[in-house]
């Protein structure tokens, strides 16, 4: 979580975001054993990955759709098309797992929770019809004899594959679908549709949580809190709302529906009511897919009787017919360490767009202080050419488990990097910048080494590298001045900590020696603390991406070394070698030993193109210069 500070009426005060590592840039291919290469996997495929991650087939399972980790770390999958349930359990020697039916004959059994009430560990079983549960053993391989089904009778019709959550009152949150894309009669039969519901942990008080929302697929609570959010699947066909110039007010056309409405990523209340299926989520005013205003939907309230203003906003509009599915968070996992602040969605794909759009696997980072999702970042993208993604969950051994029912896999997402730039995450380090390592599950690094963190560059020089913070989990430390370009070695002690890859035109840091290389990192966001992109980068390095400045706000952060112990109003910027106002010159809040300068744009640089920054503290204290665009 990096900060810009603004100055607002003599006060100082503080916008959070959160920063984005980055996003799928670079195409891996799938690994696959050989017992596997059948169906999709007889011909090698790929994805796109960010830089640092692989990608295996773990396992096939036929359907298969949402998964959960046991406590012993077996791995559950559904099979709601089969009616069962599938237990992978992790072969010790690395081979192929091996494979259990844990429970057939069952009715579009999806969702699945574990939980220990009472000393008693369940496992939660939501299928088409019904929710049920079974008493769990460490180790079980196959569904105990009796099940208890709780009272509750649930239509299996329409969109009737559901998702559920624990939450952090013992109590079970469960989906309930529509059983239609777009009608205003599904609590006819008694128990509303389109909404979640909340039950006991044995059953008992059944109650409607939250309505309105058409077909709620993902259910999860951000660790740490008390908030359930939801993965949204919004209706097809929409008629263009608008009776305007264009002539196409109630009809269906392509290019409306391509993009409307948008699918949903919501916070849900107790009591809260999201819209559908008289309103609908508005992602063309200025809010975007931000708590977007609603439209009322001309099938069903064209005339207004049901008050959309009264409706609660949606958290978070997605790309219309992404059909998101799996949800999870990333918080309190030991998954890749830059990514661990966030929430995963699993896009099914679409089938009602001209164009197609899904089919991957994408990382929302998280606003910490609101509580909120940032802008989307792909982290798994090219599932179209063969897959479509489901589940998602992180397994024991950190790495994200992907489940995909086109082609009845459980892939295995892994992060490979020794060592990343501590600003925004890169596998890619250069001298005089502060790269992170982060410890693998499992590992603890000793903290009382001192600078014996010795690493070796590609041309066999030995520097010894300072540590600026180390932690059982986490270590930070200088790329040393003049290292070769390469694949170096890490040592710590006796520990070998991997091979990074540095290179000098990477996303290097600032430094006020004057002669850093690379790219410096940076970030930005606008006046509603939205981030705006800098640069886009890969693995061969960054490229700069023009921010526009002209009628807007704009806040750079720039980080690296030496403004620490500055004096206020002692560190100046130069762009283009005119001086512009510093805001904030200090500590950066998540990585220790690192720095932030942070920069309003000024109106003037509009249309500027490439223009170099400089920060100064004296005639010998320059930092080296970063190129970004403006446009």
């Amino acid at each position: 979580m990096s900060s810009i500070f603004v100055l607002s009426l003599g006060f100082v005060c503080c916008i959070s975001m959160a920063a984005a590592p980055p996003g799928a840039s670079v195409m891996q291919s799938v690994s696959v054993t050989p017992a596997m290469q059948t169906g999709a996997f007889a011909d090698s495929q790929s994805v796109f990955l960010p830089p640092g991650f692989r990608i295996s087939v773990w396992a096939r399972v036929p359907q298969a759709r949402l998964i959960t980790v046991a406590p012993n770390a077996d791995v559950f999958v559904s099979q709601p098309g089969l009616g069962q349930i599938t237990i992978l359990r992790q072969d010790p020697n690395g081979g192929d797992p091996a494979s259990f039916v844990y429970a057939s004959g069952l009715s579009g059994p999806q969702g699945m929770a574990f939980a220990t009430v009472n000393g008693i560990t369940w496992l939660y079983v939501g299928e088409a019809n019904q929710i049920d549960r079974y008493i769990y053993n460490t180790g079980d391989t196959q569904a105990p004899s009796m099940r208890q089904v709780f009272g509750i009778k649930l239509d299996g019709n329409g969109h009737a594959y559901k998702d559920l959550a624990i939450g952090p009152d013992n109590a079970v949150y469960f989906g309930y679908g529509s059983s239609c894309n777009v009608c205003v009669n599904d609590s006819d039969g008694g128990v509303e549709r389109a909404s979640v519901y909340r039950m006991n942990a044995d059953g008992s008080g059944v109650e409607l949580f939250a309505s309105g929302l058409r077909n709620p697929e993902g259910l999860a609570f951000v660790p740490g809190t008390n908030t359930l959010w939801a993965a949204v699947n919004s209706r097809d066909d929409i008629p263009y709302p608008f009776n305007d110039s264009t002539g196409n007010y109630n009809k269906v056309i392509t290019s409306y529906v391509d993009n409307h409405p948008p699918d949903l990523f919501t916070a849900v209340r107790q009591g809260g009511n999201y819209g559908w299926p008289y309103c609908n989520s508005d992602p063309d005013t200025s809010a975007g897919y931000n708590f977007a205003p609603f439209d009322n939907d001309q099938d069903t309230n064209s005339d207004g009787h049901v008050d959309c203003g009264a409706m609660d906003r949606v958290s978070k509009g997605l790309q219309a017919h992404s059909a998101p599915l799996g949800l999870t968070f990333l918080q309190n996992t030991s998954f890749a360490g830059p990514y661990r602040n966030g929430a995963v969605i699993a896009y099914h794909g679409s089938w009602d767009r001209s164009v197609p759009t899904g089919y991957k696997v994408v990382y929302f980072p998280w606003d910490t202080t609101a509580q909120l999702p940032g802008d989307p970042v792909d982290l798994v993208t090219g599932f179209f050419n063969f897959g479509r993604p489901v589940g998602l969950a992180v397994n024991a051994d950190g790495t994200l488990l992907i489940t995909d029912d086109a082609t009845g896999t459980v892939y295995k997402l892994t992060w490979s990097p020794s060592a990343v730039s501590a600003a925004n995450g890169y596998p890619i380090v250069a001298p005089d910048s502060y790269a992170a390592i982060y410890a693998a599950p499992g590992q603890q690094f000793p903290t009382d080494s001192g600078d014996s963190l010795t690493l070796t560059d590609s041309a066999g020089q030995n520097f010894t590298a300072s540590l600026v913070y180390a932690s059982p989990s986490q270590i930070n430390f200088l790329v040393p001045h003049g290292a070769a370009a390469g694949a170096a070695k890490l040592m710590l002690s006796s520990i070998d900590l991997g091979s990074p890859e540095i290179q000098t035109a990477a996303p290097g840091l600032f430094t006020l020696s004057g002669d850093g290389n690379g790219i410096a990192a940076a970030t930005a966001q606008d006046a509603q603390g939205n981030p705006v992109q800098v640069f886009s980068c890969g693995a061969s390095g960054c490229t700069a991406i023009p921010i526009a400045v002209a009628g807007k706000t704009i806040y750079l952060s720039l980080y690296g070394t030496g403004f620490r112990n500055a004096a206020p109003g002692s560190v100046y910027a130069l762009i283009n070698g005119v001086s512009v106002p510093v805001q904030y010159a200090g500590a950066q809040p998540t990585y220790a030993g690192l720095d932030q300068v942070n920069i309003p744009l000024p109106a003037w640089l509009a249309g500027a193109g490439e223009v170099q920054i400089e920060l100064w503290m004296s005639a010998d204290t320059i930092s080296n210069p970063v190129t970004v665009r403006i446009q």
